[in-house]
């Protein structure tokens, strides 16, 4: 079985057999009737995944995997803020007129600050101290900017990056503020493994281990019994990463070169509404 399935379902039994209710409390989200959209939660939930291991996706349930890649792209590679750079709509509830979605992700991540050794974004500066400083502690992205965030229309939940090279093993941490379980906890870790995977392959190194530090991991009301069904659903054995061809340049990478082989997953369909 897929090592992800064990940590999903682990996680979510453990948020709503012991996580705190903030039914009696103010809430933010609401979902698309206007009812107050509640949760169950746990703070602080840390997981590790060994990418050297097995891709960790899940199969108690079908993961979009090209739809998540093509997001990935969309904010480390494209650094962009804009939906119509994007081939699906998954943000188009945050986005405005023009498609923007405000000095949010692939924004932060494009900005420019200048170093002893040039001009980077914050991508490019990962990319350089990767091939150039990899004994480096100081390997990191974060896109939480305070200066920007009142011109953001989605604060960001997966908000940091940590790399950290062992010999030539590529290991990160993954920081995000929030995570609602159901319909993005696979979703991000999934996207930040073939993150590793692509750092990794450029940079000529092996993944290693992939941490993700969640603050807030939360379940919601209206999700929980159709969670409930899935976690009891058969599990399979995790998929396999093929990335089809040698890349040298990150810029390089498009959606058609990576693939899951032997990817099996419960065929039944199951929908989360999104809470916003």
């Amino acid at each position: 079985m897929s090592k992800a399935d064990v940590i999903f379902i682990e996680n979510c039994k453990d948020i709503i057999a012991n996580g705190f209710s903030d039914k009696d409390m103010p809430v933010r989200p609401k979902w698309l009737d206007g009812t107050p959209a509640h949760t169950v939660k746990k703070f602080g939930v840390v997981n590790r995944y060994n990418l050297a291991e097995e891709f960790p996706i899940l199969t108690v349930r079908k993961i979009n995997f090209r739809a998540a890649v093509d997001e990935l792209l969309w904010i480390w590679q494209k650094k962009s803020n804009n939906v119509n750079d994007l081939n699906s709509h998954i943000w188009d509830s945050w986005a405005d007129e023009t498609g923007s979605i405000g000095k949010a992700y692939g924004y932060q991540l494009g900005k420019k600050a200048k170093y002893k050794e040039g001009e980077f974004d914050q991508v490019d500066r990962v990319l350089f101290d990767l091939k150039n400083n990899p004994s480096s502690r100081r390997i990191m992205t974060n896109i939480y900017n305070f200066d920007d965030l009142h011109e953001m229309n989605l604060y960001p939940c997966a908000y940091s990056m940590t790399f950290n090279v062992s010999g030539n093993v590529l290991n990160g941490i993954l920081n995000q503020r929030s995570n609602d379980m159901a319909v993005a906890n696979n979703w991000n870790v999934m996207q930040y493994a073939v993150l590793m995977h692509m750092f990794a392959m450029v940079s000529g190194l092996q993944v290693g281990e992939l941490v993700h530090v969640i603050s807030d991991a939360h379940v919601y009301d209206r999700h929980i019994p159709v969670l409930e069904e899935v976690m009891e659903r058969k599990q399979y054995p995790a998929p396999k990463l093929i990335i089809k061809r040698e890349v040298k340049d990150f810029y390089d990478f498009t959606v058609d070169d990576f693939e899951l082989e032997n990817y099996e997953y419960n065929p039944e369909k199951v929908k989360f509404e999104v809470a916003v």
